[in-house]
């Protein structure tokens, strides 16, 4: 059973690649920019020699081997933990070169013109906007950030449609739902999983696909490049915030002002 330190390697960086990619087919490893983050010269061709190079004898022990395993894998999972949102540039249909409009703007057009679910505190006054794409994972990850922050914040969830062709049906069928929140809960779920979240409805009403479609077209009116988007007051300083990107619940709790 991959006797060989090379097959090792090569089994590893396999594996996490697709643990990284939902079992998607990437570029080789050979493809993959310089990354440099502990000062190792991690170039492709550096790793291209480390697999080609026997292992001294000196690194030869068990404990060691694991690290150089861990150590092949490190440029690719450094390269991916550092995106936090699903951009319209991963699409070219919808990508435009643009710079978001002012934030007290955008929460202006938001809560005018945004139609999405609630969940929270329903009786706040300053509810928090998140536009997102049921297509996008860390939408995912800024749903499971929030539900800490639940008894304290309103939330309301404004689903858009840019990822691909499963973003509008899936927002039609969240809107729908007789319990938005819990199936929301469930398609977040089913999406980081790695199964594509909860089936998509052969068909949409008309009000609700309009209701997706609009929401897609006050996404692009903010010029935002990515999702997921949050428009808020500050609960604290009482101005007007966004962001682009995920958050852990405590630096959410922060930019939000709870």
């Amino acid at each position: 059973m991959f006797k060989s330190v090379k097959n090792r390697a090569n089994r590893a960086f396999a594996k996490g690649a697709r643990i990284l990619t939902n079992g998607e087919p990437i570029a080789c490893w050979r493809t993959l920019p310089a990354l440099d983050p502990l000062g190792l010269n991690w170039h492709p061709t550096n790793l291209q020699r480390l697999h080609e190079t026997p292992m001294p004898k000196a690194l030869s022990t068990p404990i060691v081997q694991r690290q150089r395993l861990h150590l092949l894998t490190f440029p690719l999972f450094a390269s991916v933990a550092g995106l936090a949102a699903c951009s319209k540039a991963d699409n070219p249909a919808t990508a435009a070169a643009s710079s978001a409009i002012a934030p007290a703007q955008a929460y202006e057009k938001v809560a005018t013109a945004g139609k999405g679910f609630t969940v929270g505190a329903l009786m706040s006054a300053n509810p928090v906007f998140v536009l997102f794409d049921p297509q996008c994972p860390h939408c995912g990850h800024l749903w499971n950030s929030s539900q800490a922050l639940l008894g304290k914040v309103k939330f309301i969830w404004i689903p858009v449609s840019f990822i691909n062709g499963k973003s509008a049906p899936q927002g039609a069928a969240i809107l729908s739902a007789s319990d938005p929140a819990a199936f929301m809960a469930s398609h977040e779920a089913s999406l980081l999983a790695g199964t594509g979240g909860t089936p998509s409805p052969t068909s949409m009403s008309p009000e609700v696909e309009a209701t997706i479609k609009a929401n897609t077209e006050l996404f692009n009116s903010l010029k935002a490049e990515s999702v997921p988007y949050i428009v808020a007051k500050n609960l604290k300083t009482g101005a007007v915030v966004t962001h682009a990107g995920a958050m852990e619940t405590a630096a959410l709790a922060a930019f939000l002002g709870v």
